[in-house]
C-alpha cells in the first residue's frame, strides 16, 4: 500500500493518511455580532466535503490571533470565547467524518485589512471596516499599500499573548493540531526576513534577532497547547530574493529556514508545512509541478524534523513518490481540493491502496 494511506503518529495523536488540506481563506466567516469573525455554513460545507472526500487532516483557513491580526474583514479569527461554538460545530463535524481538525493560527502584519481576492484584494480604508496595519517596520509591502506602524516592544509582547490566548481557545474549539503561519509574508515572516525587518532593537538585525519573535510565540503556544498534541510551523523556505532576479535583494533563504528548522525542533515544534515567497509581489518565482518539494526534502533531511509538502501536487502517483522518496512525510493540497474534493478517495483506488470511504458513498468506490 502506499504510504499515502498509512496512518501518521505525533506525539499522541494519530492521522489517519498523509493527504491533508492546505489552509485557504475563503472570506466567509460571520460578518458581524459578538461572534464576528467565527465560520458559518460555508466552512461546513466546504471542509465537511474534503472531510467526506477523505482527506486525513483539515488545517482550517489562516484564522487571526486578534481582529487586526486578520488579512481582511472577512476572515476567520478566535480572539474570543463567542466565536467558540461555531468552531465547536466545525470541528464536530470533521471529527464525525473520520478526519482531524487542524486550525492555522495568524497574524497578517503588514499584509492585513485588505479587501476579498476575488474583489482585487486591495487595501481596506479604516472608515470602511478595515484598520492601521502594523509591521516590525514601516516598510510597505508594495507600491500602493499603507506603510505600517512599526511595533513597540509592549505591542509584541501584546501579540505573543494573544497567539496562546487564541491557541487555548483552538483546543477548547476540539481542534487536535495547531499551526503557526510564518511564512507568505505574515507578521512572523516578516520578522525573519531582513528585507522587511529593518529594526536596529532585540527583534532586528542578527539572525537570532530576527527569529526571536517567532520562538517567542512557538514557547508562548506550546506552553498552553496540550502536551499531547502536535505543533506545526508553517515556513516560507525561501523569499526567492536571490534566486531568478537580476534585482538581487537580501531576503530569507532556504539556508535560513534549515537553520531555523533545528531550533524549532528543540523548542518543541512536530513538524514544518514548507512553502515559499509571499513576503513581496514581484518576487520572480520558478514554478511547475512540485516546484516546492525540494524545500521540504532539504529541510527533512539537514534538520531532522518532519516536514509536510506542498505546491502543485496534482497527481496520486506524484504525491506517493514524494513519500516514497522520503522527500516529505505528508502531502498538503490547497487548490487541488478546491477543484477535487474527493482527490483522497479517487487517489486510494488508482493506486489500488484501501481508504476509509463514507457508507454513503461506497457504491461509487466499490471495485
Amino acid at each position: 500500500m502506499s504510504t499515502l494511506f498509512e496512518p501518521y503518529q505525533l506525539r499522541s495523536l494519530e492521522i489517519p493518511n498523509r493527504i491533508w488540506m492546505a489552509p485557504m481563506d475563503q472570506y466567509s466567516s460571520a460578518p458581524d455580532g459578538p461572534a464576528m469573525g467565527a465560520p458559518t455554513d460555508w466552512h461546513i460545507v466546504h471542509q465537511g466535503a474534503r472531510a467526506a472526500g477523505g482527506a486525513g487532516l483539515i488545517l482550517t483557513e489562516g484564522t487571526g490571533v486578534s481582529p487586526t491580526g486578520r488579512t481582511s474583514p472577512y476572515d476567520l479569527g478566535i480572539w474570543t470565547d463567542a466565536q467558540l461554538p461555531a468552531f465547536q460545530r466545525l470541528t464536530g463535524v470533521l471529527t464525525s467524518l473520520g478526519t482531524v481538525p487542524g486550525i492555522q493560527l495568524s497574524h497578517s502584519g503588514r499584509k492585513g485589512s485588505t479587501d476579498r481576492q476575488w474583489l482585487g484584494g486591495k487595501p481596506v480604508d479604516p472608515g470602511q471596516g478595515g484598520w492601521h496595519v502594523v509591521g516590525p517596520s514601516a516598510i510597505a509591502v508594495a507600491e500602493g499599500f499603507p506603510v505600517p506602524t512599526e511595533l513597540t516592544l509592549g505591542e509584541i509582547d501584546r501579540i505573543v499573548d494573544e497567539f496562546a490566548a487564541a491557541a487555548r481557545r483552538a483546543a477548547a474549539a476540539g481542534f487536535k493540531v495547531v499551526e503557526l503561519l510564518a511564512g507568505h509574508g505574515y507578521l512572523i515572516h516578516q520578522f525573519l526576513s531582513p528585507f522587511s525587518n529593518r529594526r536596529t532593537d532585540d527583534y532586528g538585525g542578527s539572525f537570532e534577532n530576527r527569529a526571536r519573535f517567532a520562538l517567542r510565540v512557538v514557547d508562548a503556544v506550546r506552553a498552553v497547547w496540550p502536551e499531547d498534541l502536535p505543533l506545526f510551523v508553517r515556513v516560507s523556505a525561501t523569499d526567492w530574493l536571490t534566486e531568478n532576479t537580476d534585482d538581487i535583494r537580501e531576503g530569507w533563504t532556504v539556508d535560513d529556514t534549515v537553520r531555523l528548522a533545528r531550533v524549532l525542533k528543540d523548542h518543541g515544534v512536530d513538524l514544518l508545512n514548507v512553502s515559499s515567497g509571499g513576503l513581496v509581489p514581484d518576487a520572480k518565482i520558478t514554478v511547475g509541478p512540485g516546484y516546492q518539494v525540494p524545500f521540504a526534502a532539504r529541510v527533512r533531511a539537514e534538520a531532522g524534523i518532519a516536514v509536510a509538502a506542498v505546491g502543485m501536487i496534482t497527481e496520486p502517483e506524484q504525491a506517493a513518490a514524494i513519500l516514497a522518496d522520503s522527500q516529505a512525510d505528508a502531502i498538503l493540497m490547497g487548490r487541488e481540493l478546491m477543484r477535487h474534493p474527493t482527490w483522497p478517495l479517487d487517489a486510494a483506488k488508482a493506486l489500488g491502496a484501501d481508504v476509509r470511504v463514507p457508507p454513503q458513498y461506497r457504491r461509487a468506490y466499490a471495485r
